[in-house]
């Protein structure tokens, strides 16, 4: 297997087909900050998009114009695969990213001017610096957005990177949560993918979602037939009927009552549109289970494809990120 097929410290640039674009993403894997790697579920977010764009809300005709802040976009995959479909997306991210991100973004956009005779149908992107709960940075993107999309904004708050211990940084739920109320309006639709690493972690999220928006899960049948994984989720949310501001959701967070307000709440998430064929495929695929379902053997001449290549490095770090070296 070549050696940059996979994500792995010498791989500088993962190259993505995004609704018929092919395009170029920097990473550095070996820096210490997460946001600058290429996280697979940046990858099944943009391909719902492609999946989904022939008709309905991500139709390019309905999304032309539409403003979209990504958070925490790092090296910027979800924020093209808005801005194909022809969104005026700000990508955001601290500052230690935003040069790589920045280096994808004017990379990416030349790319498609140049190479694409259908050009027009791409909107527009840029990048800002954007620290959750920073007032001064969210004051200047200049809020509400149409739309409020992050993938794996939970492994900001989930840190693999204080291995061999995980860290669950509570201190980071308050401003994530204050600062996509602060980037939103009762119109705003919040997009939101992550992988879940640690159940428990993803119930405590899901939960703290809950108090604050209508969540909506998108089902695997809506996805990429291949672009999609059992521990790799989707959620499409709008903040609930009653209205909720930033200042209302710290004294929430802090409360001790969060934690009984959200163990009251129904756990069944609804999904995004289900038809009775999706359900029957949903139950026969057996979505629910959050191991890594991939084959562990193969034929020695079957080749893996890209997408398979990444998810078997990433079942490897599962493994091996509790094993200690003495």
């Amino acid at each position: 297997m070549e050696a940059d097929r996979l994500n792995s410290p010498s791989t500088s640039v993962i190259t993505f087909e995004v609704l018929g674009h092919q395009l170029h993403f920097y990473q550095d894997p070996n820096s210490k900050h997460l946001g600058t790697t290429v996280w697979d579920t940046s990858m099944v977010f943009a391909k719902f998009l492609e999946k989904n764009c022939r008709k309905g809300r991500f139709c390019p005709s309905k999304l032309k114009g539409k403003r979209v802040i990504e958070l925490g976009a790092g090296c910027g995959v979800a924020g093209f695969g808005m801005a194909c479909l022809g969104c005026d997306v700000v990508s955001t991210d601290q500052i230690e990213v935003v040069p790589l991100l920045r280096r994808n973004v004017e990379r990416n956009s030349s790319r498609i001017m140049q190479m694409n005779s259908n050009s027009d149908s791409f909107g527009s992107i840029k990048v800002a610096e954007l620290d959750w709960g920073n007032e001064d940075h969210i004051k200047a993107v200049a809020p509400p957005f149409d739309y409020v999309i992050g993938t794996d904004v939970n492994s900001c708050i989930y840190r693999t990177d204080a291995l061999p211990f995980k860290v669950y940084a509570e201190h980071l739920v308050e401003p994530l949560l204050q600062t996509i109320i602060a980037l939103s309006s009762p119109k705003t639709t919040i997009m939101l993918g992550h992988e879940i690493r640690s159940t428990s972690v993803h119930e405590q999220m899901l939960q703290t979602w809950k108090i604050f928006f209508d969540v909506k899960i998108v089902p695997k049948a809506k996805m990429d037939s291949k672009y999609q994984h059992p521990s790799i989720q989707l959620f499409i949310m709008g903040q609930k009927s009653s209205a909720v501001t930033a200042e209302k959701a710290e004294p929430a967070i802090r409360s001790e009552k969060l934690e009984k307000t959200a163990q009251d709440i129904e756990p069944q998430v609804n999904e995004v549109e289900p038809s009775k064929t999706d359900q029957d495929k949903e139950k026969n695929r057996g979505s629910s289970s959050l191991v890594d379902d991939l084959p562990l053997t193969r034929l020695p001449d079957e080749k893996l494809s890209e997408w398979e290549a990444r998810r078997y490095g990433s079942m490897a770090a599962s493994l091996l990120c509790d094993v200690k070296i003495t």
